[in-house]
């Protein structure tokens, strides 16, 4: 009966934690916009009916999640500012996704000891401590390393397509066009090989747009991408508007430089691939040869010390 109940409670706890990243997942996708969320959840397009959801949902869910954040939330602002930058690095840009990223570490900490109770319940009370505690950690840092994991993985990819969007933006500048245009350009030709790298040069196009300076708005994309080749960019492009060089040129430079360290990078990991193999060589086969070399000989020896003579 006992083992029944731990289950019921297990099964009714993962349901809770599969809604609630179901709810995050819709609150911080970066790809989805209102009109996606308000049809997931049955409502028209209309603008009366998002202000209605938008002001009820919106406090209802601020509050939930600033309870159940604030006891994850680090006490210092740089930590949190840190936390919001890894987020955003990540992907995730919706405002409130410190809240809902520590909401979840919060909830997957509370509720992860609880599945693992029907496998608790046979062991002794050390181990039951034990293995609790595990389940607390693994549920409090799985989430981080996700996040973690889901900005490099990122951040590889749009360092992968930006020396092909920095040559692109090259030819287009020399062409005649402006650098807001050059940007709009890029953003639309690299849509279909690179949306991320694209999305990211729309938002720098839209805020220049909306009435941000351009240096201002350079300065977000770095933030959004945390690439070193991107704030190198970001730095040349800066210093061409500061003191009026040529964009084209420093452009150009740059997008030299850039190709050569993803060359680097490349001849980088083609080196390292021999150690690699080298290791795994050693554990794979040298066992075997210490097996096929000694084998017939430790065979040997075990008979003639149990006296049975030659095998």
């Amino acid at each position: 009966m006992t083992t029944i109940v731990f289950v019921l409670v297990g099964g009714l706890v993962m349901a809770a934690i599969t809604a609630f990243f179901y709810a995050a997942y819709v609150f911080m996708s970066p790809t989805r916009t209102a009109n996606d969320r308000l049809r997931d959840l049955g409502v028209g397009e209309t603008q009366e009916a998002f202000d209605i959801i938008s002001v009820g949902n919106e406090s209802e869910s601020k509050g939930m999640a600033s309870a159940i954040s604030s006891l994850a939330s680090p006490t210092s602002e740089e930590e949190k500012n840190r936390q919001r930058q890894e987020l955003m690095q990540a992907g995730f840009k919706h405002r409130r996704a410190l809240e809902i990223f520590n909401s979840v570490r919060v909830t997957a900490a509370l509720c992860l000891p609880l599945l693992i109770a029907p496998l608790a319940a046979t062991m002794g009370s050390m181990q039951m401590a034990g293995a609790v505690v595990v389940a607390v950690a693994i549920g409090y840092y799985a989430p981080a390393f996700y996040v973690k994991n889901l900005m490099n993985k990122r951040q590889a990819e749009l360092l992968k397509s930006f020396p092909d969007a920095l040559d692109l933006l090259v030819s287009c500048v020399e062409a005649g066009l402006g650098l807001d245009a050059a940007f709009r350009r890029v953003a639309m030709e690299m849509e279909t090989a690179a949306p991320d790298l694209a999305r990211e040069f729309q938002l720098v196009t839209h805020e220049v747009s909306a009435g941000v300076p351009r240096v201002e708005a350079l300065r977000h994309l770095e933030s959004r991408t945390g690439l070193d080749e991107v704030r190198s960019l970001v730095n040349m492009l800066a210093q061409a508007e500061r003191f009026g060089t040529s964009i084209a040129k420093g452009l150009r430079i740059h997008a030299k430089v850039t190709r050569q360290k993803r060359m680097s990078r490349a001849e980088e990991v083609a080196a390292q691939v021999s150690p690699k193999l080298t290791v795994v060589m050693i554990a794979a086969l040298l066992p075997a040869i210490f097996i096929i070399l000694l084998g017939p000989a430790g065979v040997k020896i075990f008979y003639h010390m149990q006296g049975k003579g030659e095998v």
